[in-house]
């Protein structure tokens, strides 16, 4: 598995991360047969969050994969806080909180990365600064990142809070593209010259933050998979091409145009099928040629002004 340093870190991740939103669907022998395929892939790299299955989650994939401290060291650990019901919360108290009962069901005592999930509007950067502090000093968090963030979201905190934020979780896929888009048509007065987003893109590629595309096979706000799909033919006609040329599926295709893009990006796959998630592993050792990755570009239905 190829790696990329996240962020502005010293810490070298693979370029795939296992998302484990779904590992609560599993029984216990599949989400060990899950959790075991990962690491023989050399996909060490685990993706939580707090609220995904009511911290149920948390607490299958420790005893899927587990845990002991000789494991936990050959393991890469990323958590998210932030979401309550009906509203967001980076309170200190509630970061403080969250990430206790996070190393608590990861039966941890530190994570690499604890990512702030969703902007809270309500936020008051320097209480997150303090729980950040107060979790570094600790030893309970050793990177911090952010989700769903826009640059002067990323700013803000970034006046107050004195760890470099590292990774940025944001929805991208092939036809989920508008923070690539807009690039594209500058200085245009088409519809997608709108720039939804303040330049996330090239923002975090000049801040050294590892954007971790969520979501990569789906259309819409989980609408759907893409591939396979009737709404996209011109789109699965060019991947099933392209995949058989190097000999791959056409997951592997998908995987690999995120990460032909030089970000630099580490996506979290969220599937539970093992042979999707070897699908997914050999992405990273698939390099699309600029022919191929815009020739997929513009057979989602997006046009080159």
């Amino acid at each position: 598995m190829r790696t990329i340093k996240l962020g502005s870190s010293a810490l070298e991740v693979p370029v795939i991360a296992v998302g484990c939103m779904r590992i609560n669907s599993l029984e216990k022998p599949e989400a060990e047969r899950f959790v075991q395929t990962a690491l023989d892939e050399g996909a060490n790299f685990f993706d939580h969050a707090d609220i995904y299955g009511s911290g149920a989650c948390e607490e299958i994939f420790a005893d899927a994969i587990h845990m002991n401290a000789d494991i936990r060291e050959k393991i890469i650990l990323q958590s998210k806080c932030g979401i309550r019901q009906g509203m967001f919360d980076f309170s200190k108290e509630h970061i403080l909180d969250s990430v206790d009962g996070i190393l608590k069901r990861l039966r941890t005592d530190y994570l690499d990365v604890l990512l702030l999930h969703r902007p809270d509007t309500l936020v008051e950067p320097e209480e997150v600064a303090e729980a950040f502090d107060r979790l570094e000093s600790s030893g309970k968090v050793r990177h911090f990142g952010v989700s769903n963030q826009n640059p002067m979201q990323i700013q803000l905190l970034q006046k107050f809070v004195k760890q470099p934020l590292v990774a940025n979780q944001l929805q991208l896929s092939i036809t989920n593209a508008t923070m690539i888009t807009s690039g594209f048509n500058v200085n245009m007065e088409n519809e997608a010259a709108v720039n939804r987003d303040g330049s996330i893109l090239d923002f975090c590629r000049l801040n050294d933050i590892t954007i971790q595309p969520w979501s990569p096979f789906q259309y819409g706000f989980f609408e759907g998979v893409f591939l396979g799909s009737d709404k996209f033919p011109e789109l699965n006609q060019k991947i099933d091409e392209i995949a058989g040329k190097y000999g791959v599926s056409n997951t592997t295709i998908a995987v690999a145009w995120l990460l032909r893009h030089p970000a630099r990006m580490q996506p979290v796959i969220g599937t539970m099928n093992i042979e999707r998630l070897q699908d997914c592993c050999k992405a990273s050792e698939v390099q699309l040629t600029r022919e191929e990755w815009y020739g997929i570009y513009r057979a989602a239905g997006n046009v080159l002004p």
